[in-house]
């Protein structure tokens, strides 16, 4: 039973991991390239103060819940649980080491609406940490789903074996 609830606190934080990171990825990313830029710049520069915690709280629960589930599993299955929590954790490094500091400069720039001369090749490089961070969550999430998939449930019977009814 604790396995199983385990297993689905980390499908939850890394489903949500991942489906906010493929929000970003595929609509609000498009978006910022598609409006001015100083418009870009203060939204940015807000999202992420709202991003700040909700988002590091999803990226450590869903390293720990991995973890923990693959140091109370064996075989394929800690395996598995294992490099979902080691893609989560990539994630969170890659921010932390990639995006974050970007996303200072971003916030400085629209405090004083002056971005540098190389500001396209900085925000690329933002968009670049941000599909990587994108990547391994999605990685994570599908991991996690397919040890889901494959791990028989408590009430099951074993596959390829009839099911008996007591007499």
């Amino acid at each position: 039973m604790r396995i199983r609830l385990l297993r689905g606190l980390a499908l939850l934080a890394t489903g949500l991991l991942a489906g906010a990171f493929g929000y970003g990825a595929a609509n609000l990313v498009p978006t910022f390239n598609a409006v001015p830029l100083g418009m870009r710049l203060s939204f940015h520069a807000e999202l992420m103060k709202m991003n700040g915690i909700t988002m590091q709280a999803a990226m450590a629960v869903s390293t720990l819940s991995s973890l923990t589930l693959a140091a109370l599993t064996r075989g394929r299955a800690r395996l598995i649980a294992g490099t979902a929590g080691l893609l989560t954790l990539a994630s969170f490094l890659i921010t932390r080491l990639g995006n974050v500091p970007i996303n200072g400069r971003i916030k400085e720039w629209a405090l004083t609406s002056a971005a540098p001369a190389d500001h396209a090749e900085i925000l690329r490089r933002w968009e670049l940490f941000n599909n990587l961070r994108t990547l391994t969550a999605l990685t994570a999430f599908a991991l996690l789903i397919i040890l889901a998939l494959r791990q028989p449930t408590d009430h099951a019977a074993p596959e390829n074996q009839p099911q008996t009814t007591p007499a």
